[in-house]
């Protein structure tokens, strides 16, 4: 069994703007989830968890649910929420709310405080109240302020997505590691190994530039804290999925591969791989 934990869909005509920038050009078109199919089954992947994409507004959620309520394989929805004023209840009522199982905010578009705010924390203790996971997709001057949030709400579980997307093209190894050394010391932080071959250089990277970074988040987070995610379909600008699925396997030892294949994001998403 293998759960991919981090993927997306859109569709251009409901927003991301982001996409617009000229490097994104090869990715800027409907992604729907038959077009993931073909992969997932050459890859061996059994679920997915499906993860907003960035369009940051309530028909996004819609959107996913519905994706997961037609197709089983799709085990857990990350929709968009804003911690400063949640509207995550309103999802409830929604076709295929029961495979929501956490919530992420564009937090990288942020300043450097913006996980101090008292109303940012208090938005994220109702979800995690609710039993709903917070994805972290932060830049990594952004950890320390991460670390600080996760140790003032230990009853929320965070997920730092792309292990804090760290510089592997600028190799800036020692600033990315202080900075995930307090977060990764919480117990109710765990981390992705995913993202990576696009922190990467998208032409020229080799698996050998991310060993530094898998290896130190297995020190760090052990496998039972980290999860894999193919973060398809942006990988592809730098990689296909079956690269991005064997590139961790490769630095993932046999022993772990259990947890970080599949064992660490049921656990952590409470997914239900039976519904």
């Amino acid at each position: 069994m293998i759960v991919d934990a981090h993927h997306h869909l859109w569709h251009l005509g409901g927003g991301y703007d982001w996409l617009d920038a000229p490097a994104l050009a090869p990715i800027r078109r409907d992604f729907a989830f038959p077009d993931l199919l073909g992969d997932l089954s050459a890859a061996g992947v059994t679920h997915t968890v499906l993860v907003e994409g960035g369009r940051c507004d309530p028909g996004e959620a819609a959107l996913l649910l519905r994706h997961a309520q037609e197709h089983p394989r799709i085990a857990g929805v990350v929709a968009w929420d804003d911690p400063a004023a949640p509207v995550f209840p309103t999802y409830r009522d929604l076709p295929g709310a029961g495979r929501l199982v956490g919530l992420r905010a564009q937090v990288q578009a942020e300043d450097v405080a913006y996980l101090d705010r008292a109303d940012v924390r208090a938005g994220l203790r109702r979800m995690g109240a609710a039993g709903l996971t917070f994805d972290l997709v932060i830049r990594p001057e952004q950890l320390p302020s991460a670390a600080r949030a996760a140790a003032a709400l230990p009853d929320v579980r965070f997920v730092l997505d792309h292990l804090g997307k760290p510089p592997i093209r600028s190799g800036g190894f020692a600033s990315w590691r202080a900075g995930l050394l307090g977060l990764a010391a919480l117990p109710n932080v765990s981390a992705k190994l995913s993202g990576l071959v696009t922190e990467a250089d998208w032409e020229r990277w080799k698996r050998e530039d991310l060993r530094p970074y898998v290896e130190e988040a297995l020190l760090l987070f052990g496998p039972g804290r980290l999860m894999f995610g193919s973060d398809w379909p942006v990988c592809l600008l730098a990689a296909s999925y079956g690269e991005v699925l064997a590139a961790v396997s490769d630095l993932v030892s046999p022993g772990e591969r259990a947890r970080v294949f599949a064992g660490t994001a049921v656990e952590v998403y409470r997914l239900d791989l039976g519904a």
